[in-house]
């Protein structure tokens, strides 16, 4: 199911997602890469990248009613060794070389 749920996903992105995956894809952020609608456990990411164990997730406004879900949607994450960086739609579509700054921090993060 997660996995059916993943690929409709894939194919009716947000405009955020849109616009970010198009800096990810293909090893456009320093060479690393992401994948997309990753099912992981219970949960469907929206880009991950494995190598570096980063979680990026993009936030619509629903998610403001949903803090006690995405909390423990992080923790469980966290358990499996991954970081989150949370980014909200009108971020990524207002300020996208920030947030890809971040990002960029955030895989180098802990690295010799």
């Amino acid at each position: 199911m997660p996995l059916r749920y993943a690929k409709a996903m894939r194919s009716a992105p947000t405009d955020a997602e849109r616009r970010l995956w198009h800096h990810l894809r293909a090893r456009r952020l320093c060479g690393f890469k992401f994948k997309r609608q990753q099912p992981m456990g219970a949960y469907i990411v929206d880009f991950i990248c494995f190598d570096r164990q980063l979680v990026i997730e993009v936030d619509g406004r629903q998610h403001a009613q949903r803090q006690a879900e995405d909390a423990t949607r992080t923790a469980w994450l966290q358990a499996q060794g991954f970081r989150v960086r949370r980014f909200w739609n009108d971020e990524v579509l207002r300020d996208l070389p920030a947030v890809l700054d971040t990002i960029r921090s955030s895989l180098y993060a802990g690295q010799p």
